[in-house]
């Protein structure tokens, strides 16, 4: 489904070091789920949820929700806004099916990111990769918080060989807080094959290998395993893990209203069997890009249309369903595009400013929050970045200047977890989950 190679214009087509199989005993499964809870439980009611879309390469900002009309024809671009029925946020031409459900989501403008480099770090942990100790995925720490549930609580489905990965890495919260991936291994692990009698016998025998495992094992990841295989094998029997990854299930003409990006259709049936946070790479059709170095225009004008179309379905099918209070959307990239426009009619990559949709999770919704300036520029002056300082006369923004820590304690806030909180490292000293703590009170 997803196991075309992508690379980005740094050659790199990323892989997860993650592999999932072993005996077909449900071992891999185990390993990866989160049984043990260490700190809050889940909220009363439905446990919030939380679908982040990750637009691998980076969409430009300036062409689709930060349009600038009023700019220099090398700064405003080809395309033309429309008006939504929000007040003051215009979208792109391209994205018409948007502006009709504006009044269901909410654009932060101003969003600036830590790196120019593709990589997906800074949205699944809401810090920079360079950071030591590195921070933990939100979807580990969502694993290593709430209690134990018949579903995995954080899963990956943008991990296939060959493809471009989103890079999660639990970190100091160990390895059973990986997220789940489906590769066809692991979802063959879902099923029970044999009599209950073959895999009862089967597993005794994972328990007498993992007697001589845990002698080999000098990180004791293995030391609570047999709580975890338990549930696993649990999970196995009931089938709920499985049924939940079959789109097969649903009506044809939901599965066509998907086709185009049909793992945004998995995504929406994870979170409403109760998986916590899924996360997915949402990359226009082959040979199009988001990471638009060189015809950016004639690109986005074949690549928008496509995302218009998705994020519209899936929007309208969670409040359909009446899942808008209970699960939260999160679409962004890596960073914007350059305000100029370069030679080759294209636009790089700006660590400036970007933008992020919202949608749902009892956010308040139609609201454009946040200001990159008249030339979308962003948070700081272009000169300090080396790129465009003279050319773009040292503009600055003068509000609204979010970063990714901002973006993850909204989330952790949506899911109920205090964005605060510490959680010890490798040598058990408290890591904050985000240093900067702000919230957008807008949004709130």
């Amino acid at each position: 489904m997803w196991g075309t190679k992508r690379r980005y214009c740094d050659g790199l087509a990323r892989r997860d070091v993650l592999r999932i199989g072993g005996l077909g005993l449900g071992l891999s499964l185990a390993d990866l789920l989160r049984l043990k809870a260490q700190g809050a439980v889940n909220p009363a009611g439905r446990p919030k949820s939380v679908i982040m879309v990750y637009l691998g390469g980076g969409l430009s900002h300036i062409d689709t929700y930060d349009m600038k009309p009023a700019a220099p024809a090398e700064f405003r671009g080809e395309f033309r806004p429309i008006r939504t029925q929000v007040p003051g946020l215009d979208v792109c031409e391209l994205l018409p099916l948007q502006a009709k459900i504006a009044d269901k989501f909410s654009v932060v403008r101003g969003v600036k990111a830590y790196s120019p480099e593709h990589s997906s770090f800074e949205q699944v942990t809401g810090a920079a990769e360079a950071w030591k100790p590195l921070r933990p995925a939100i979807g580990s720490v969502v694993s290593r918080v709430r209690g134990e549930s018949a579903m995995p609580h954080f899963v990956n489905l943008a991990v296939t060989a060959g493809n471009v990965t989103i890079q999660h890495d639990p970190s100091y919260l160990g390895a059973i807080h990986r997220p789940f991936a489906p590769y066809d291994q692991a979802i063959m692990n879902l099923s029970l094959r044999g009599t209950p009698e073959r895999l009862a016998d089967r597993q005794r025998l994972l328990r007498s290998l993992d007697t001589i495992r845990r002698e080999l094992d000098a990180r004791g990841e293995m030391i609570a395993m047999d709580e975890y295989q338990t549930q696993a094998m649990d999970m196995i029997r009931s089938g709920a893990v499985r049924t939940a990854f079959d789109v097969k299930l649903e009506p044809d003409h939901i599965r066509a209203r998907y086709a185009p990006a049909p793992q945004l259709l998995l995504a929406r049936r994870l979170v409403e069997s109760g998986v916590s946070m899924v996360t997915t790479l949402l990359t226009p059709p082959l040979p199009l890009t988001w990471d638009t170095h060189t015809d950016n225009f004639g690109t986005l004008r074949r690549a928008l249309p496509f995302y218009d179309n998705v994020m519209y379905n899936l929007l309208t099918d969670l409040y359909d369903r009446g899942l808008d209070q209970d699960v939260l959307v999160v679409v962004w990239g890596e960073f914007g595009r350059s305000p100029r426009v370069n030679r080759e009619g294209g636009r790089d990559h700006w660590v400036n400013t970007n933008c992020v949709l919202f949608a749902g999770g009892g956010l308040r919704m139609g609201q454009v929050v946040g200001n990159s300036g008249p030339r979308g520029v962003g948070a700081q002056l272009a000169s300090q970045i080396g790129g465009m300082g003279q050319a773009l006369g040292g503009e600055q923004n003068l509000s609204g200047v979010y970063s990714p820590q901002t973006i993850a304690a909204m989330i952790y806030r949506v899911l109920g977890i205090d964005p605060a909180m510490t959680l010890p490292d490798h040598a058990g000293r408290p890591v904050s989950l985000v240093d900067e703590r702000n919230m957008i009170p807008e949004l709130l």
